[in-house]
């Protein structure tokens, strides 16, 4: 069994190659189980959430000589930040879809910083406008840098802003893209600057809407990445209204992500109006973006097939560099 760590998963993926990957999952489809979804509370402090993501690919489709079968293990500990660690946590197993012998260890919470990134970046591909040229990223995380590489890989990105309540840590992403010769800078104002950007890309774990549809400019396109439960949320009801939605996955979505799950209980969203999912999207059924004004929205939750099929990316680049 092969131990590949973020560095070897840095080496081995490229943000269009990963896109591209990611399209044809999307395509092909896997069997992927709704995840576990677990709460485990602390004596002090904020609770934990533990991930449990399976999926394995389906053995009639061309995935290889018998296929592959994947779980991820996640952790997501909000107050890690007070010790100077990520909030998320994670390893991906990727077994032999035949015999389940284990077949590679790879660092799960690189895996996801990728996999996610590349989904967003997938979704932009049908939902941003052509010519999208500035980019906003709200929050600052691990996460963000690889949102604006991403976008960066599918559109004609020419002015990044980063935007976090601490001023210091957007900052810090923006210097860090600067240095890999991106045009970043830091956000002061989070309204001027949603109303400027062609895309905006949101990964926090807020309870409070952050990005404002009042403030969206026609024809922006909404990437909402951070929230995972149904008490969280980056976007509010005006957001909502005014754009056409669209999902990574509709069980997933509709079950977990507050800014979908908190619009359809108030009445503001119906089922019926989400438009499509990323498998419709890729598979052509049904339409992306339809006019330069309008706005799109993007929720993901995160699938397990996007880190099945990153992982079978990596595990294959990484066997053969050692053959």
């Amino acid at each position: 069994m092969l131990t590949i760590s973020a560095g070897e998963v840095d080496k081995a993926l490229t943000f269009p190659g990963l896109v591209e990957t990611l399209r044809t999952a999307f395509r092909e489809g896997a069997v992927q189980p709704v995840r576990h979804h677990h709460t485990i509370e602390r004596p002090t402090g904020a609770a934990s959430t533990l991930l449990l993501m399976p999926a394995w690919t389906d053995f009639n489709a061309a995935h290889g000589a018998g296929g592959h079968i994947g779980v991820k293990i996640v952790t997501v500990s909000p107050d890690n930040n007070t010790v100077q660690k990520p909030a998320v946590m994670g390893l991906y197993l990727l077994l032999d879809g035949v015999t389940g012998e284990p077949q590679a260890l790879i660092d799960g919470q690189r895996l996801t910083q990728w996999r996610t990134a590349c989904a967003s970046a997938l979704a932009a591909s049908y939902l941003a406008r052509e010519d999208a040229s500035k980019l906003l990223v709200v929050g600052a995380g691990a996460l963000s840098p690889f949102l604006a590489r991403a976008h960066s890989a599918v559109r004609p990105i020419r002015q990044i802003k980063i935007w976090n309540r601490t001023q210091a840590n957007a900052e810090k992403v923006a210097a860090e893209l600067r240095a890999e010769g991106f045009p970043a800078e830091k956000a002061g104002d989070l309204d001027a600057a949603l109303g400027e950007a062609d895309i905006v890309s949101s990964a926090t774990i807020s309870t409070t809407p952050l990005v404002k549809g009042a403030m969206l400019k026609p024809g922006a396109h909404v990437d909402l990445v951070g929230g995972f439960t149904p008490m969280m949320r980056e976007s509010d009801d005006d957001a909502i209204r005014r754009a056409r939605v669209f999902v990574d996955t509709r069980a997933g979505a509709t079950k977990e992500a507050g800014d979908i799950v908190q619009p359809l209980a108030s009445g503001i969203l119906s089922k019926d109006a989400i438009v499509a999912d990323l498998h419709e999207l890729a598979r052509g059924e049904k339409k992306g973006r339809e006019s330069a004004d309008e706005i799109t929205l993007f929720k993901s939750v995160g699938a397990a097939l996007e880190d099945l099929a990153a992982g079978i990316a990596v595990f294959r680049s990484r066997s053969a560099g050692s053959s």
